[in-house]
């Protein structure tokens, strides 16, 4: 899942994009490959379960989180039981990770060509002792996807019989449009793939609202708009940065088959539409949150417009600059959506 997203894609080494990366490849670089470590016999249990866990790519399950607590107290109005948000938000977690897991599985071959996520514990190879001595991966892809499956079905049957089965469904089809969208048919065909596939990642604004109402709402739709036009200029953004990566590996991402400049368009007219999606929700978040969407809109679209003239002026783009102040943006944002839902006067 996005992607929010990620779209919800990897990040740079040690960061793991929060949004549609290589979350664990920094750590265990350094933890493994690049220590040349060995392990005699089988493989301690918990090395596996940490190289699983790091597979999940954690990083970018916070910034879904960060979206979905706050859609919970605005479909409440307040705050829902503690219950149901522990719930929803370890459900959520499950089905991010299983996403996440599978992605990790099916673009291996992918991974091992980029140098950013090379550490990933499915492609890093390290040298084993005992036996043979050959030199192995930290996680088989039989234990990657039996993860990646297992996790999927926890996030199911928790949301399913501890929340409610719209909720439940929501977080399977995001699952599902990550894995099969996404990763199987947009990823390595189209430059679009992360405008259609980053929709993966804003399905936990819907899995949130639905856990409290049962339904999905005009609100949570524009919820998920906002996240929806978000992805694109935030991994792009990063994209640019990483564009030899994927030109190596062959995944036609935007900044690989367009000049600098058309990508610096796009980012600047999605970000506009981003901007005016947060402000459909004032209506029904309040005027205080209205105020806030402007403001903060009003900062990304100048990093967005500063990008566009660096590259215009034949600088150095710098997009690290957008892709790290759009994590800070999307947080700002939703805090504002919580902070205003929690106000004993909301909606005003």
């Amino acid at each position: 899942m996005t992607q929010v997203t990620g779209a919800l894609e990897p990040g740079p080494t040690g960061s793991g994009t929060r949004g549609p990366g290589a979350a664990g490849a920094g750590v265990m670089g350094a933890d493994v490959t690049g220590a040349g470590a060995l392990w005699t016999g089988r493989r301690p249990a918990r090395l596996i379960v940490r190289s699983l866990f790091l597979l999940t790519k954690p990083r970018i399950i916070e910034l879904l989180l960060v979206t979905t607590l706050p859609t919970m107290l605005l479909a409440e109005r307040g705050l829902p039981s503690v219950r149901l948000i522990l719930v929803t938000l370890l459900g959520g977690a499950l089905a991010a990770a299983s996403a996440n897991t599978l992605n990790c599985y099916i673009d291996r071959d992918i991974d091992a060509v980029m140098k950013r996520t090379a550490g990933r514990p499915l492609v890093a190879r390290v040298a084993g002792h005992g036996g043979t001595g050959a030199a192995g991966t930290l996680v088989k892809p039989a234990e990657a996807l039996a993860s990646g499956i297992v996790l999927g079905a926890a996030s199911t049957l928790l949301l399913g019989l501890a929340a409610n089965w719209l909720a439940a469904a929501l977080a399977d089809a995001a699952i599902l449009f990550y894995v099969f969208v996404y990763t199987i048919v947009l990823k390595r065909r189209t430059a679009s793939n992360i405008v259609i596939g980053g929709a993966a990642g804003c399905f936990p604004v819907l899995v949130g609202w639905a856990a409290v109402t049962g339904r999905v709402s005009w609100s949570a739709i524009v919820l998920f708009a906002v996240i929806f036009f978000w992805t694109p200029p935030h991994f792009w953004a990063l994209a640019m940065k990483f564009r030899d990566d994927y030109a190596a590996a062959n995944v036609p991402m935007l900044p690989v088959v367009a000049t600098p400049a058309s990508v610096a368009r796009k980012i600047v007219v999605y970000s506009y539409a981003m901007v005016a999606a947060t402000l459909l929700l004032t209506p029904d978040a309040g005027w205080i949150y209205g105020c806030c969407a402007v403001m903060l809109g009003g900062w990304f679209m100048a990093e967005a417009h500063r990008l566009r003239g660096r590259i215009a002026a034949g600088s150095a783009p710098a997009p690290m600059r957008l892709f790290h102040l759009s994590i800070v943006y999307l947080t700002l944002l939703f805090a504002a959506v919580a902070i205003t839902a929690l106000l004993p006067w909301h909606g005003l």
